[in-house]
């Protein structure tokens, strides 16, 4: 018995070990390859996350996969819409997201992170604070989906909001998760937030639906630099309270 106890034990350890390896090497990835990722990939990896919690099993999450074509001609009708808001900014009709993802006001902590993760993803690419047109270049990246061959555009009825938003978190964890456990790379991407109105009509999204945020999936391009890019972490001591 005790040697069974021994084996369960060490088979939990391993295990362990595999899950938190995985959850800790996923990162937002900013260049990818252009090698193609199978349609049963895909759906293990969807099938995976569709085991998420959600709040009186509700699971609000609805899921478009774009590649090819789709993917491509999305992306042309977004960068435009990008284009035209630098040089219009109060003309442009294209800006309304369906929900507030960022706060309407920094405050800190939060404003000193933002300018930590902003300034040193730039910083590594040598964009200088004023360079407009590299800033917006790299903004722009997003709207390529870094030349990742699969995009996602995740989706929630707006009947399920707010609260549907704790579930999609968890939803998304998984996705980058099990894409990370094959070999994947993934970027969580809330920059189309902004544009949800192309985004919507472009999947044929039915009335009533909100973008939560998209997402570029695929193999990451090792010899890029802006990939070594990897945003610090406070640890759990900063942010626990113990209650005995």
């Amino acid at each position: 018995m005790q040697h069974n106890t021994e084996m369960t034990s060490s088979a939990q350890l391993e295990r362990a070990r595999i899950v938190d390896e995985t959850i800790v090497a996923r990162q937002s990835t900013r260049a990818f390859l252009d090698t193609p990722v199978s349609r049963e990939t895909l759906s293990e990896i969807l099938d995976v996350a569709a085991r998420t919690a959600s709040g009186a099993n509700r699971q609000p999450w609805k899921v478009y996969v774009l590649q090819g074509r789709s993917r491509d001609e999305l992306s042309q009708k977004v960068c435009a819409a990008h284009d035209a808001l630098r040089n219009e900014p109060i003309a442009s009709p294209t800006m309304r997201e369906g929900y507030d993802y960022y706060p309407r006001q920094w405050v800190s902590p939060y404003l000193e992170r933002r300018k930590e993760n902003g300034w040193g993803l730039y910083g590594l690419l040598g964009i200088a604070k004023g360079e407009r047109d590299r800033m917006h270049a790299q903004h722009q990246r997003n709207f390529k989906f870094f030349d990742a061959p699969v995009g996602l555009m995740l989706t929630v009825d707006e009947r399920m909001m707010p609260g549907a938003l704790l579930d999609y978190g968890g939803f998304m964890q998984n996705i980058m998760v099990a894409a990370q456990a094959r070999g994947l790379a993934t970027c969580a991407q809330a920059a189309w937030n902004s544009f949800q109105d192309i985004v919507l009509s472009h999947v044929g999204a039915a009335p009533g639906e909100l973008l939560v945020t998209g997402m570029a999936l695929g193999h990451a391009d090792p010899k890029a630099l802006v990939n070594t890019f990897r945003t610090p972490r406070e640890p759990a001591q900063a942010f626990t309270s113990w209650l005995d």
